[in-house]
């Protein structure tokens, strides 16, 4: 590996790609060596640091990922789930390491994507934060120490988010699921409405709020007899995220070729 940890973000226009591409100028031991964006993107073109707001990187923000993926280079991925999925196309040609955050991904794109992962070096999380992957980790617990509770999941984001529900939703759900032996698909419901009759005991709620400038607030509620526990993470900063996925990309750097999550990079 080279002395610096050589990144490439994609998505470098986007609120993410923007704190990335800021933190990693400020550490010595990470090298942005490329920014990608959209074909037709208008950030196309533009020193990805001018656009972050911390100063000029020379690094051209540009739609041309296969000119840029390499076999020393560790691509942070929070561009949208289909562009993720051609970067991974190409990454997995190349023996690039990825670290997708990207969400919104469709049945068959997940398959797809379990499918390429392996192939090179792959990490994929709806959620970088450390806060939350510890809450995933606890949930499923709680979820099994108590399968008589009602769960009800609610999730805040920003008013630009394009997916619903949040990917961190639908992943604390299926760590809920899961840890009462089942599966996600047929056991929840997504939001209410109208006459909704008696709540099936069986099923999961997963509800998605979207106001103003919120960066993500997960709370998972379990609801029995005379009491309830709610369990929540609230994500002050994108800061938060972007720590977590160059935690990620340093551990993903030196792993064998796999698919990864969060988890593999916390140790549980």
């Amino acid at each position: 590996m080279a002395e610096k940890l050589e990144l490439i973000v994609a998505g470098a226009a986007g609120r993410m790609g923007r704190t990335l591409v800021t933190l990693i100028a400020q550490e010595p031991s990470l090298a942005l060596v490329g920014a990608v964006e959209a074909t037709g993107h208008p950030a196309l073109g533009s020193d990805a640091g001018e656009l972050a707001g911390c100063g000029k990187l020379s690094v051209v923000v540009d739609d041309d990922y296969a000119k840029l993926a390499g076999c020393d280079t560790v691509t942070l991925d929070f561009s949208s789930a289909q562009a993720a999925m051609q970067h991974l196309e190409i990454a997995s040609e190349r023996g690039a390491a990825i670290v997708i955050g990207a969400t919104g991904f469709t049945p068959e794109m997940d398959k797809r994507l379990r499918s390429l992962g392996p192939k090179t070096r792959t990490l994929v999380s709806p959620n970088m934060s450390v806060g939350v992957n510890v809450l995933m980790k606890i949930v499923a617990e709680v979820a099994a120490a108590v399968p008589d509770f009602d769960v009800e999941i609610t999730e805040l984001h920003h008013r630009f988010k394009a997916d619903a529900p949040s990917g961190t939703a639908l992943a604390l759900g299926r760590a809920v699921v899961q840890a009462r032996g089942r599966e996600l698909g047929g056991n929840v419901i997504f939001g209410r409405e109208g006459l909704t009759g008696e709540r099936p005991h069986d099923k999961i709620a997963i509800l998605a709020l979207r106001a103003g400038d919120a960066v993500g607030d997960h709370t998972v509620l379990f609801g029995g007899r005379g009491e309830r526990l709610e369990l929540i993470h609230r994500s002050q900063s994108r800061e938060s995220f972007a720590q977590g996925a160059l935690r990620a990309a340093r551990w993903l750097a030196v792993q064998k070729p796999g698919l990864y999550s969060m988890r593999d990079v916390l140790g549980f």
